[in-house]
């Protein structure tokens, strides 16, 4: 994709268009004021607060300040600078100008913001209260329901609604079926009425149905969200006198066929429709302690990692939808990491290496929810050990050089305990679990060989990688590997990756990202919703869509 075309990521405060964020004590309040005029593609408005890419990246990236930037801040209030109205959901010109591909990584990246929300409640004590002071519609709706609260101003016409079914002829694309049904518990009938419906609950009946957790009268609005807010925020344990972290600007080469930061590179080969991405491990000297975590900042490595890693990932993602194909390496010495795991483990209840684990492990997640084949190659010079041994593990298949007759130079793997307790899937698995289903003996072995450096042979052994081959086959047998792969349908690796990599139990994460997204894919394609006279092609042109009335 020409540069000039290309979707960027970052993003600061100062640059917002959509949002405003305050901060008073424990409280945040992050008020939705989209700019109509302000779409991150040409072709629509953003009219009643309803939102487009380019608002997640702002809304994901405020949510980060606050993770890193405010750890006084407790709780986050979600809520409009508008009159009468919260959000409307997804841009609905936007969707019906977009391409499939633009749809479904819109979905992707705006759950994941989503997801990320109800992660920050678990993990690290930020709690989120919708404050809905006017109609809250689709994906809007989705977003309070992300939220760990909502309260309602009950004004006999502000309500909540999934109005994607009855007008649009689509899902709600942001996880709100399920969440409905997994997290608040209405009851099936109800939800059947409610997402097939498109004036929405309000009042009292959207709390007895469980829609929202109260409701207040206008006059009373203000004070009951601040009395929650304040609530929530009391359950919390994170710092109310620690000194935040600036999260400073990413420093990244951006090239026709290259990405270049300071830990991560990604090389594209077109040709091969492939890209390689690189992890260096840590190197130079280190803190071993809380005061030097605290010096560095947003430089200390494994959180430059994490931003450095997640940013590539969405770049390629959305610009590079072609490299169907994404080679994993890593490159330096296993000293420093297993050091860093160690500091990571000792430490992981401090406020900074508890947000840091988790910029980590939502980083890796992206990669497992990625529509692209992930190949890790373990060479000489490589370091996949621990925390960096995660990309491995979450890769498709994983390929480790033998080199029998030289065992100086022979590439070894190295797992620690932060790959059972750091960073879980988002089944709750470890990779490890994952990869062994769980199963004690297998486990059991691998934990007997924490720490130790295994080459490709006790790897094999161990099945903690896919193939070995030795030194005379390595170049034949993964430039094989590459071109079969690059070769297949991408929509049947799709399909295929995303069943086998999702193995272990459900709930509700991956019925959103499995089950919800794969039907949302499926709909997105359908002349009922994108054709001709489909439902979303022909909204607010005063036409009636026109459905192929066939069940399939």
């Amino acid at each position: 994709m020409p540069l000039s075309n290309r979707v960027e990521y970052q993003t600061d405060p100062s640059q917002y268009k959509h949002w405003t964020l305050n901060f008073e004590g424990s409280v945040a309040t992050l008020k939705a004021d989209f700019d109509e005029n302000a779409g991150l593609r040409p072709g629509y408005k953003l009219k009643l607060n309803s939102y487009d890419l380019g608002v997640d990246i702002e809304l994901s990236d405020a949510i980060n300040r606050i993770r890193f930037e405010h750890p006084e801040v407790r709780t986050v209030v979600l809520t409009s600078a508008k009159e009468k109205v919260f959000c409307s959901g997804a841009n609905i010109f936007m969707l019906g100008v977009s391409s499939h591909a633009w749809k479904v990584n819109f979905c992707k990246f705006t759950n994941e913001t989503r997801n990320g929300l109800e992660d920050a409640s678990r993990y690290s004590g930020l709690k989120f209260l919708a404050a809905v002071n006017g109609a809250c519609a689709g994906g809007g709706y989705e977003l309070a329901l992300a939220c760990d609260e909502i309260i309602l101003v009950d004004d006999r016409s502000s309500a909540v609604s999934l109005p994607e079914v009855a007008l649009l002829g689509v899902l709600p694309g942001t996880g709100g079926l399920t969440r409905l049904t997994d997290k608040r518990h209405v009851r099936h009938d109800l939800a059947d009425i409610f997402c097939t419906s498109v004036e929405g609950v309000r009042g009292d009946k959207a709390v007895a149905w469980r829609l929202v957790d109260a409701v207040a009268k206008p006059v009373e609005f203000v004070r009951r969200v601040q009395e929650r807010a304040l609530a929530l925020a009391a359950s919390s344990d994170r710092p109310s006198a620690a000194k935040g972290v600036a999260l400073t600007p990413l420093q990244c080469a951006l090239e026709a066929d290259a990405l270049r930061y300071r830990h991560v590179s990604v090389l594209i080969d077109r040709s091969r429709r492939c890209a390689t991405f690189t992890v260096k491990a840590p190197a130079g000297e280190q803190p071993g302690d809380l005061a030097g975590i605290e010096a560095l900042g947003a430089d200390w490595y494994p959180l430059a990692l994490a931003r450095e890693l997640e940013d590539a990932i969405l770049l390629m993602r959305t610009n590079e939808p072609e490299m169907g194909l994404w080679l994993l390496k890593t490159q330096g010495e296993a000293e420093p990491v297993v050091a860093l795991d160690a500091l990571l483990l000792a430490h992981k209840n401090h406020w900074l290496v508890r947000e840091t684990i988790g910029l980590l492990r939502r980083t890796f997640s992206r990669l497992d929810v990625s529509s692209r084949s992930l190949f890790a190659l373990i060479e000489p010079g490589s370091c996949f050990v621990g925390t960096l041994l995660e990309l491995a593990l979450a890769c498709d298949r994983s390929y480790q050089l033998a080199l029998p007759n030289d065992a100086a130079k022979a590439p070894q793997i190295r797992v620690t305990q932060a790959n059972f307790d750091l960073y879980p899937m988002i089944t709750d698995q470890s990779r490890l679990g994952r990869l062994f289903y769980d199963e004690a003996p297998t486990l059991q072995a691998v934990r007997a060989r924490i720490g130790q450096s295994l080459d490709a042979s006790a790897a094999f052994d161990l099945g903690l990688v896919t193939a070995c081959p030795d030194d005379l086959d390595w170049d034949d047998e993964v430039r094989l590997a590459i071109e079969e792969r690059v070769a297949l349908s991408p929509d049947a690796l799709t399909g295929m990756e995303a069943n086998l990599r999702f193995n272990g139990p459900e709930n509700m994460f991956t019925r959103v990202f499995a089950r919800l997204t794969a039907w949302q894919n499926w709909i997105f394609q359908r002349p009922n919703a994108v054709g001709e006279k489909g439902a979303l092609k022909v909204y607010g042109k005063g036409e009636k869509a026109a459905f192929d009335w066939h069940r399939v």
